[in-house]
């Protein structure tokens, strides 16, 4: 009863601190909040729509004007400039205008006709990875029509039927089956791991920033006799309001993405609280970690900076971690937002049973205990550090 009473008054001092701390209220829920809505809506669209694409039509046929057409109809795509020579269609990607062009050089429905095999080229940018890549599958689609197309007609008046046809155009029949995302939304592929993503570079630096604020403002002895000089008691008092308000936090996140915008969630409810649960302590405990590392304000919260910008290049996302180097593929097992992020992937986007993501919840609840290992250091340098700014 004695330490509970202690952590109760140590968790009623840190209300206190964050009621009269504005960084607080901007860090926990201001930015957060605005980080949850910002992503969501941003890629509202599931999928990037009308990017400007430029063509260079010298054949300027009823055949090349009907390729133009069909690029233009994608949904991806969209025709707003016409450009009279190839130079200037890599002026205007240049400057940002366009992100493709299609070049179809004169002569080309004549050869087509002749089955002399034209050659048609598009040019795309990749400064953008998505809108590249995007661009890139429109425009190799359009030229394989368009030689089907011809191809199509000239067949059918040599007497093909439509079943010959269509046995030699398209040999084998492509059967696709997108898992549990077939609209190919990039809200869902994105949101549900930049935003935890943020949510723990702020959980990250407002525990290091709680823990060393107390040695920068005179405080630490007051609240080591507050906790009758026992570390894990005052960690437990302080991390206790900080830990309620990042997890009611992350329960709003969860609820919102899926249950309002209905993102796939196959593994259920008590998955998605299991998940929360442990970003939140995990997030707190690398940061204790981090201040036992290098117990300084400065110094930690640099650490946790570090770490949580890394994490978005190694947690998989954009770049599957199995393509790695061998090297880099051990560095992600050190990362939460990784662990995390793969708990999703197999419990609840996929709800495959959770016996084959044992590990990284083995490795969340690693980290969640990893300030055990620092207590001593940290109980040193509040009992005795000097603050040096």
């Amino acid at each position: 009863m004695e330490r509970l009473r202690q952590i109760l008054q140590i968790a009623l001092r840190e209300c206190g601190i964050i009621r009269a701390n504005t960084i607080y209220w901007f860090c926990m829920v201001v930015f957060p909040v605005a980080i949850i809505f910002f992503f969501t809506s941003l890629m509202g669209e599931g999928v990037p729509t009308e990017l400007p694409v430029g063509v260079v039509d010298l054949d300027n046929t009823s055949t090349s004007r009907s390729i133009v057409r069909n690029l233009d109809a994608f949904q991806t795509s969209h025709i707003v400039a016409r450009y009279p020579t190839v130079n200037a269609a890599r002026e205007a990607i240049q400057r940002n205008e366009i992100y493709a062009f299609l070049y179809i050089p004169r002569g080309t429905t004549d050869a087509l006709l002749a089955s002399r095999q034209p050659k048609i080229s598009y040019y795309y940018s990749m400064v953008s990875m998505t809108g590249g890549a995007l661009i890139s599958r429109d425009l190799k689609t359009i030229a394989t029509l368009g030689s089907a197309s011809v191809g199509r007609a000239t067949m059918r008046a040599k007497g093909y039927t439509d079943g010959q046809i269509m046995a030699f155009l398209q040999p084998i029949k492509i059967d696709l089956h997108q898992i549990n995302n077939p609209w190919t939304n990039y809200n869902i592929y994105l949101s549900t791991m930049l935003i935890p993503g943020v949510l723990m570079l702020f959980i990250f630096l407002i525990t290091a920033y709680s823990i060393g604020t107390e040695m920068k403002f005179n405080r630490s002895k007051q609240w080591m006799e507050m906790a009758g000089n026992n570390m894990s008691v005052a960690l437990v008092g302080k991390l206790l309001p900080q830990w309620l308000v990042f997890f009611t936090l992350t329960i709003g996140y969860s609820y919102y993405v899926y249950g309002i915008l209905d993102f796939p969630h196959p593994g259920g409810l008590l998955r998605i609280v299991a998940l929360a649960l442990l970003m939140v302590s995990s997030s707190q405990g690398f940061g204790v970690f981090a201040f036992g590392l290098m117990p300084s304000l400065r110094m930690s919260m640099s650490i946790c900076s570090l770490w949580a910008v890394l994490s978005f290049s190694m947690v998989g996302s954009a770049f599957p971690a199995m393509g790695m180097d061998g090297a880099l593929q051990s560095l992600t097992w050190l990362f939460p937002l990784r662990q995390y992020y793969m708990f999703y992937q197999v419990g609840i986007f996929n709800g495959f049973p959770l016996i084959d993501a044992w590990f990284h919840i083995a490795a969340l609840v690693a980290f969640t205990l990893l300030p055990l290992t620092v207590l001593a250091k940290i109980k040193n340098a509040m009992l005795t550090y000097v603050y040096i700014p």
